[in-house]
């Protein structure tokens, strides 16, 4: 009986020994899988952007300035019509921007037909990519939470912090209310911008006064967007949009002579009581509606977002506050695209 119970007592140990030799290289390779997995893992920042004919410059400026800000897992999505694409590949993969992680698509302004009404006023408002807004979930598909951005803004603080902004149950998209920053009132004033839903919409037309919106209801800024893929499809947000659209073709309910063109004045009615919004300091508008209105140096510094959305853009001349957009933009490699300045 003892040699029996030594027997087993051997065998026990030897097993246990058997066991623990064989774990080794299973403990390592799950050990390796977690080291590595927090980076797979890490989350995808999907950043739209458009790359326009003549101001391609804006979009490297604005990438360069996102890029550079953030430590964030960030994926650009580059929309640019079949002509452009070209031109603003080969400037990134010439350039210090070759690093970034993004995807060129194109936008078939197809889409558009029928839906745009022409206004001689301000032609560049008609521009087809002025529209790519509408379309985020046809451009963009594999992911639950989009930035959209202008190609006129410059990025300054971590664009982590812009898509971490909360959406509310329900909403499709967060914006930039109009009302919502008292430093920006006097340079709205002064420059004889509008900031309510009359500077936008024809309160003349029947169409627009069924909608019952108030017309000194404050307006919101879609130049940056953060939206939520899933709401904006289950919503038909886009269908909605295209809805607004042709309705203006054929009864002029919104026009380029008003205060946000043909682009701005859609959303607005869609997404009436409908958004959720973004912190004041990430989105500091107005810097082109006047090339002689400033803001202060000290309160731009502050700033975690620039937009020069008006008529004085900064890679022209005259604008304002080019210096800080100056910072981040990157030469064109091909010399096709110049700045505009006093001495050129």
């Amino acid at each position: 009986v003892n040699q029996i119970l030594l027997l087993l007592l051997v065998l026990t140990v030897c097993a246990i020994l058997y066991n623990k030799v064989h774990q080794v290289p299973s403990a390592l390779q799950n050990e390796t899988v977690d080291l590595e997995s927090p980076e797979e893992m890490e989350e995808e920042i999907p950043v739209v952007i458009c790359a326009a004919a003549g101001r391609m410059g804006a979009a490297i400026a604005a990438i360069s300035s996102i890029y550079s800000n953030t430590e964030a897992n960030v994926l650009f999505y580059i929309v640019g019509l079949k002509t452009t694409i070209p031109h603003i590949r080969k400037w990134i993969e010439n350039s210090k921007l070759k690093e970034i992680k993004f995807k060129v698509v194109e936008f078939n302004p197809m889409v558009l037909k029928g839906k745009i009404r022409q206004d001689a006023s301000r032609p560049e408002l008609l521009q087809p990519l002025n529209f790519v807004r509408f379309y985020l979930p046809l451009l963009v598909q594999k992911h639950e939470k989009v930035i959209y951005l202008d190609d006129d803004i410059i990025v300054q603080g971590d664009i982590q912090e812009l898509f971490d902004t909360k959406l509310a149950p329900g909403h499709a998209a967060a914006f930039s209310d109009d009302c919502d920053l008292p430093s920006t009132h006097e340079m709205v004033r002064s420059v004889g911008m509008q900031n309510t839903y009359m500077g936008f919409l024809d309160y003349r037309k029947q169409a627009i006064r069924d909608l019952g919106i108030s017309p000194s209801t404050c307006s919101f800024n879609p130049g940056v967007i953060v939206a939520n893929m899933t709401e904006w499809k289950h919503q038909r947000i886009t269908k909605q949009l295209e809805k607004w659209m042709q309705r203006n073709v054929e009864e002029n309910l919104y026009s380029s002579t008003l205060g946000g063109g043909v682009a701005t004045s859609p959303m607005l009615i869609v997404f009436h009581g409908k958004y959720s919004t973004i912190n004041p300091m990430w989105h500091i508008r107005h810097l082109g509606w006047s090339p002689d209105a400033r803001y202060s140096e000290h309160f731009l510094q502050e700033a975690k977002l620039l937009h020069w959305n008006g008529r004085y853009k900064p890679w022209d001349y005259p604008s304002v506050h080019t210096d800080l957009w100056e910072n981040w933009f990157i030469p064109d490699p091909s010399g096709k695209f110049k700045l505009t300045r006093p001495d050129s």
